[in-house]
């Protein structure tokens, strides 16, 4: 735990570019030999518009990245923050108790919030209207909610008392994870739900994407299930019913144009509706 602890204290960005760009190719590859859906589609294409929103995530993250360096000196410096005042304990409980909260605090906390307020949500929206959900789709995340997402995990960094090695494992864990929990890959539905109890597995996450309500608002964690479990946000629906997109903005060929999904967040939409074909 200590090699793995100093590894992460000082990982070099060329390696957490490669951890980015080999799990996007590792899942991409994987879609093509076990996909869960056979999606009709030119995946290039599809890819474009999430792999823009993956570049501008990486552009706000490297450019805030001193907020978290700083603030994860000062807590340290400071013996500031949850884990900070724990009694003594070994490292490898140090630093789980670090990435488990802030995976409370970055993921699922945020994510809860963007949900319940309607402008964050109509933000996060743009993550939601991808109709062909697959690994790209897992940093397709508007620039506003790139920075929303940031503030929750620097707000984490600041309250669990996190060093920096604990901040830059829990990002490299918390993208590998999203896109694990957003490919396009079939398993077994019995090895997905001895997952789920644990971990956020790709059957449980993809609820999240299903296009009506009550489903969107639930099973909001990233890395661990223990936060929908505790705080009654987990939800189980069968695969074969799961429909992706949303029910106020269906139209996939919008939906895939960059420039309409800048926009997104700041159009109107009427009261919920079907979707075409959906049911």
């Amino acid at each position: 735990m200590e090699t793995i602890f100093n590894y992460f204290e000082t990982i070099p960005s060329s390696h957490r570019s490669l951890i980015l760009v080999g799990g996007i190719t590792f899942f991409w590859l994987l879609e093509g030999a076990v996909p869960l859906i056979k999606f009709n589609y030119k995946k290039w294409r599809h890819a474009l518009p999430n792999l823009f929103f993956t570049a501008t995530t990486i552009i706000i993250n490297f450019g805030l990245a001193f907020l978290l360096l700083g603030t994860a000196d000062w807590v340290v410096a400071n013996d500031f923050g949850l884990i900070n005042w724990l009694p003594e304990m070994p490292l490898w409980l140090y630093v789980f108790l670090g990435v488990l909260f802030l995976d409370f605090f970055g993921a699922y906390l945020a994510h809860l919030v963007e949900h319940k307020v309607k402008p964050l949500w109509m933000v996060h929206l743009v993550h939601h209207t991808d109709h062909k959900v697959d690994t790209t789709t897992a940093n397709r995340h508007h620039p506003i909610e790139s920075v929303i997402r940031f503030s929750f995990t620097l707000l984490g960094v600041f309250l669990v008392g996190t060093p920096i090695a604990i901040v830059m494992l829990y990002q490299a864990m918390s993208l590998i994870f999203t896109q694990f929990t957003h490919a396009n890959i079939k398993m077994s539905k019995k090895l997905d739900k001895a997952i789920s109890y644990v971990l956020i597995s790709p059957d449980m996450h993809k609820i999240h994407h299903h296009y009506r309500l009550p489903y969107t608002d639930s099973n909001y964690g990233n890395i661990f299930s223990v936060w929908d479990r505790l705080f009654g946000t987990y939800r189980y629906m069968e695969r074969e019913d799961i429909v992706y997109g949303v029910d106020v903005f269906f139209d996939e060929d919008a939906n895939g144009k960059i420039g309409t999904l800048l926009k997104q967040p700041f159009q109107k939409y009427n009261q919920p509706t079907m979707m075409p074909d959906a049911e």
